[in-house]
């Protein structure tokens, strides 16, 4: 079974955003993953965030490549929120209301335990904390 990188907001940011301070050290994460057969996953929270943020950056542009490269992957599966996951992260979001993480981030913690995720393409802190590794950090 190949392992599977979850792909976070900042991940998708770094890879799309050329003047990304971590877009070549993403380009170079993705493209070793691919040479060793590993998978990747997102979410459809993390795909809204993502979108939302490239249009709030005046990168709507990138919409069509961002959409495209996602629902049409071989290689990248998006997970979708439900009744159960969404029960589940609420209750990490409120149980760890100390830490500053968001739902998207709780809901991407309860994602990686579930399938077995250890890495993610993050820049965000916060995934270490929940006890993964950040790539991009």
């Amino acid at each position: 079974m190949s392992s599977k990188t979850f792909v976070d907001t900042s991940g998708f940011y770094a890879l799309f955003v050329r003047k990304d301070n971590m877009h070549e050290r993403a380009r170079n994460a993705v493209e070793t993953a691919g040479r060793h057969g590993e998978l990747f996953v997102t979410s459809d929270y993390v795909l809204d965030e993502t979108a939302t943020l490239l249009k709030s950056r005046a990168l709507a542009h990138l919409l069509p490549v961002l959409f495209k490269t996602v629902m049409e992957s071989s290689v990248c599966t998006l997970e979708w929120m439900d009744p159960e996951r969404f029960a589940q992260t609420q209750s990490l979001f409120l149980k760890d209301s100390d830490h500053q993480w968001s739902f998207t981030d709780c809901f991407s913690f309860i994602l990686m335990r579930e399938l077995k995720s250890p890495q993610a393409l993050s820049k965000d802190e916060h995934f270490r904390e929940a006890g993964f590794t950040p790539l991009l950090v």
